[in-house]
């Protein structure tokens, strides 16, 4: 096994384990439950980590975090229900239309 990477929360770790298996990249996430003791270990040695079941996947895992990281963020208006949606979203949060596609720019940063 080989640790790639440490997550700031249990749910970070776990979506991120979840993207990286169903890339076909086994992974697992381990020191779920180490924060309940943080305190009497150092807070950065508590955090969940991901570990990787085969150290010969590490490049492609990472590539495939860093562009986890990189997801464009847009501000598009749903021409349905007439939300603001911003983020990485192309889903109405609010009626669950689509974006349009003459939406599709990525925002400004």
């Amino acid at each position: 096994m080989f640790r790639l990477t440490q997550a700031p929360n249990l749910a970070i770790a776990q979506v991120w384990a979840d993207l990286l298996c169903e890339a076909g990249y086994a992974a697992t996430v381990e020191r779920r439950y180490l924060s309940s003791i943080a305190g009497q270990l150092p807070p950065d040695q508590c955090q969940p980590e991901i570990w990787l079941r085969h150290a010969e996947h590490e490049t492609a895992a990472r590539q495939l975090l860093d562009d986890l990281a990189q997801l464009p963020q847009r501000r598009w208006h749903c021409a349905h229900c007439g939300e603001w949606v911003e983020g990485g979203f192309e889903q109405c949060w609010n009626c669950g239309a689509w974006m349009p596609r003459d939406a599709a720019a990525p925002a400004p940063r």
